[in-house]
């Protein structure tokens, strides 16, 4: 039988705390958090906005003129006469630009599907800030048989940023002002967070669109127009922050 055997002994592993601390530390970081919340400002979005009228002082027009032949270089001389007497016309009006549009040649079908022929359109764009200049030259055009693409009238740039910037000043005032009243009636102090700012017009549309060319009697005299007004629209939108 063999002899009783001994083994030394081993000490026990110190036991790690660790797991204890951790605990009460996800304890006191969820409260924490959860302090932290209940104690965020409140955000209030609102918005305000206001306008302002501008004169439409700056006319904008096309005229055009258009042809057909059995080729297209018939009616392409046709259309090139015309612009050239439109050009002519054109430069005794110094108020008013003049440039080239856009030219287009296609053809024509018939019954069979077959091309019959050609047709050549060419387009002038005009631009004025004095509508009498711009009235007296259209009606001339239109005695040269050149017909009236378009006409309407818009805020020119330095009228618009005007109107744009009377419309901004009231619309932030706006803003301020029905800040302070939810502040007032909440009894707490705010401060802007957020704010932007944005515009647009309200315009008439084209006074006149695709009127075919007149009679040289009746067309060699001014055009009737009115100009009218436009209405710039500024919207301020944003943030507020209530403090606690």
């Amino acid at each position: 039988m063999s002899p009783d055997r001994t083994f030394p002994l081993v000490p026990a592993a110190p036991r790690r705390h660790g797991a204890r601390v951790l605990l009460p530390l996800i304890v006191a970081g969820t409260a924490l958090l959860g302090a932290t919340a209940a104690q965020a400002d409140t955000t209030v979005e609102l918005s305000a906005e206001a306008s302002r009228t501008a004169p439409n002082d700056l006319a904008r027009a096309s005229v055009f003129t258009e042809a057909s032949g059995a080729t297209p270089g018939e009616p392409g001389k046709q259309v090139n006469a015309k612009l050239a007497e439109a050009l002519r016309l054109a430069k005794n009006y110094g108020a008013v630009q003049v440039q080239s549009g856009g030219t287009q040649t296609y053809p024509t079908y018939g019954k069979n599907g077959k091309v019959e022929g050609w047709r050549v359109r060419s387009e002038l764009q005009l631009e004025s800030a004095d509508p009498a200049a711009m009235s007296e030259l259209l009606g001339k055009l239109q005695g040269a048989n050149l017909g009236l693409g378009a006409l309407s009238f818009v805020p020119s740039p330095v009228t618009r940023a005007k109107a744009e910037d009377a419309a901004t000043e009231e619309a932030i005032a706006a803003f301020k002002a029905r800040a302070k009243r939810i502040s007032a009636t909440l009894g707490q102090p705010y401060k802007i967070k957020q704010l932007s700012v944005s515009s647009h017009n309200r315009m008439p549309g084209p006074m006149f669109r695709m009127a075919a060319p007149m009679a040289a009697d009746v067309a060699s005299a001014p055009m009737p127009v009115e100009a009218g007004e436009s209405q710039v629209t500024v919207t301020v939108s944003g943030q507020i922050e209530l403090d606690k």
